[in-house]
């Protein structure tokens, strides 16, 4: 089934009460007799200066753009989601609807419909979202150019062809001051999903059946397990009444995602998954497009919540389309968990300003959308990304040390990666993984000769794989991080008592030459130093695809002879983390909400739900950094990996104690 946005249009009647009221009224075709300013692009200058112009995009090419607005009143705002993740407040789990949020902290409705009467004066039509927060604008090239004084071109870059601007767009200054950023005017995408196969030379065994999975690649009933859930499911608890909302790049074909639960022998609803086109969707079924990313986050989720209903939000892989992606998702509010396995690194979004500075515009449009997610009670969760440390490394080709958004956003929870313990099976050799560890390859780089690689450097920096973390250089560190006391004993208390800035890592990676380049040392040290910044990830499990999972899709047959195929990456944690919320959530009775104030608290008890992977040195990290004995936190791998039945006690905990 094909759920149509829920968007509300303005009417000729409201439109044109908007136009009596000071100081947005008096707009006249052309421009308004206001003076025009600059608006922000969501794609900026380091790509657009850096794409191929090859011609003018025909005036009567469509166009869509999101026009994100800042919220109102923002402190009050961070305060109020405080408040409902701090127990014995009288706001704790009191959370907003859409509605509410729209009236205290969206833009009020004579700024939006100024807004809409411009764009409607050059034929634009307008559909304004329930949040009061972004306006989707669709019209042609033609008329964007005229209503942003710019000339859309077609441009190409890194292999991909686009519509775009090198212009910077502009508005009348009365209507500018209210909006964060303009999305779509150039529709260049640079999302990745954040899946990842095995290497080749691991050996799996074959299954071309439907019926079976394939021995070796595990399965949710593996997290189930390993990571305490079933007990939740002892008690009867299956995600009922429970809603989980999957953000995505790419389409989903449902049959392929019924047919692997009913492989697992799972009991679920035929019409669990409904499906929802975001401006358009996002195409075709394919795995050129990342179709597999889709499939596995709704098997995975909807495995571990099997009685949850489980809405997937598809739209085309553009800066406008992942936003309103998000923008449907958090305005439908039907969803008490929402997970994404896509992004991009901070250095490519940092693009977006021709100096390479810090853009409080564009990121910031995900972090608006998060934070009115924590305030209706929506657990929102992101993939941490797949490059350890070295996030930049996989979109925008540079080897500093960076993480990935949206996940980097205060207000959502990142989910990060681990390898567990075992033993690997390579045909003529073999690997051995002695306990979970954060999920890095540099432990398969000694074996660079059985791999066949030239030599243990250039197979290293070929390899550079592993769970995403470390330190944002675009958020501070938020309230429940710069308070966190990261020590479990007293001796080190005074060590680790002023937050997460702190770490211990091991070089292995240089990078030199501008960031350009790394310089390989295959024998690190530990080092201390310090970051300021929101420290990610918030938790991890299971990632490493040499200890992955299985995945079922008709597209696989042709493509790997077989509809089977075993997968990795942080793209599991966080759709599994999503489906285990759908639990928590029943288990509660309602939404728990943002999870990141509430895990940390937990963190810092006496029976913690989390257990800390603290080992220091070159068997536990991602690529850089590593644990701190005693330390409750590693920016390789968070809080650690989670007991979800301890921590479905810990909400309980602190609902009881709270009294409300």
């Amino acid at each position: 089934m094909t759920i149509t946005r829920k968007l509300r249009t303005l009417t000729a009647t409201s439109a044109l009460l908007a136009s009596t009221i000071w100081p947005l009224a008096g707009l006249t075709a052309a421009h308004a007799d206001t003076q025009d300013v600059n608006v922000p692009q969501g794609v900026g200058d380091a790509v657009l200066n850096n794409a191929t112009v090859f011609g003018t995009t025909p005036a009567n090419t469509p166009v869509t753009v999101t026009i994100a607005l800042n919220t109102v009143n923002t402190q009050a705002l961070q305060s109020y989601i405080q408040q409902t993740t701090t127990p014995g407040s009288s706001n704790y789990h009191q959370f907003l609807s859409v509605e509410q949020f729209a009236n205290q902290f969206g833009q009020p409705e004579v700024v939006i419909q100024a807004i809409t009467n411009y764009l409607s004066q050059y034929g634009i039509s307008t559909t304004v979202f329930a949040n009061h927060l972004a306006i989707t604008a669709n019209g042609t090239a033609g008329q964007f150019n005229q209503a942003f004084s710019v000339q859309l071109q077609n441009m190409i870059f890194g292999g991909k062809k686009f519509h775009g601007t090198k212009e910077a767009p502009k508005m009348p200054g009365n209507l500018a001051q209210p909006i964060l950023a303009v999305l779509g005017l150039t529709n260049y995408g640079n999302f990745a999903s954040h899946a990842v196969k095995p290497l080749p030379q691991l050996v799996r065994a074959k299954s071309t059946s439907s019926t079976s999975v394939p021995p070796g690649e595990l399965t949710p009933a593996f997290v189930a397990s390993h990571y305490n859930v079933n007990p939740l499911y002892k008690a009867n608890d299956y995600g009922q009444g429970q809603t989980i909302g999957i953000v995505t790049l790419a389409s989903v074909n449902p049959s392929d995602v019924y047919s692997f639960w009913n492989t697992l022998g799972l009991t679920t609803s035929p019409n669990r998954i409904n499906l929802v086109n975001v401006d358009g969707g996002a195409g075709p079924v394919s795995l050129q497009t990342g179709s597999d990313e889709t499939t596995l986050d709704v098997e995975q989720s909807g495995a571990l919540a099997p009685q949850a209903n489980i809405i997937v939000y598809q739209a085309p892989n553009t800066d406008y389309g992942f936003a309103d992606a998000f923008f449907q998702a958090v305005s439908d509010n039907q969803a008490g968990s929402i997970s994404t396995s896509w992004g991009e690194s901070e250095p490519a979004i940092q693009a977006t300003i021709a100096s390479g500075q810090e853009s409080p515009n564009y990121n910031q449009v995900f972090n608006e959308i998060a934070m009115e997610a924590a305030a209706q009670g929506i657990s929102m969760f992101a993939a941490a990304g797949d490059a350890g440390a070295y996030d930049a490394s996989r979109d925008v080709g540079t080897t500093q040390r960076s993480v990935d958004a949206p996940a980097d956003s205060p207000y959502i929870t990142a989910a990060g990666g681990t390898t567990i313990a075992g033993t690997q099976n390579y045909g003529s050799f073999s690997v051995t993984v002695p306990q979970e560890r954060a999920w890095g390859w540099d432990y398969l780089w000694p074996y660079w000769q059985q791999f066949g690689a030239s030599s243990e450097t250039s197979f290293a920096e070929a390899l550079v794989a592993g769970g995403g973390g470390g330190y944002s250089s675009m958020y501070a560190a938020p309230w429940y991080q710069s308070s966190f006391n990261n020590s479990s004993t007293a001796m080190h208390q005074e060590q680790h008592a002023s937050g997460l800035s702190q770490f211990s890592a091991v070089p292995y990676l240089k990078p030199i030459s501008g960031n350009t380049a790394w310089l390989f040392n295959p024998t690190p040290s530990v080092i201390t130093s310090s970051s300021p910044g929101r420290a990610m990830p918030d938790l991890a499990m299971n990632a490493d695809p040499q200890t992955g999972y299985a995945v079922y899709s008709t597209l696989f047959t042709s493509a790997y002879g077989s509809p089977w195929a075993q997968y990795g990456g942080t793209s599991f944690v966080a759709p599994q983390l999503a489906g285990v919320a759908a639990l928590i959530n029943q288990s509660q009775g309602g939404r728990v909400g943002f999870w990141n104030p509430q895990i940390y608290q937990f963190a810092q008890t006496s029976n913690s739900p989390f257990t800390p992977l603290d080992t220091s040195g070159t068997s536990n990290d991602n690529l850089y950094y590593t644990g701190q004995q005693g330390a409750l936190f590693n920016p390789g791998t968070g809080l650690g990996i989670p007991d979800f039945a301890k921590l479905a006690a810990s909400f309980t905990s602190a609902q009881n104690a709270s009294g409300n």
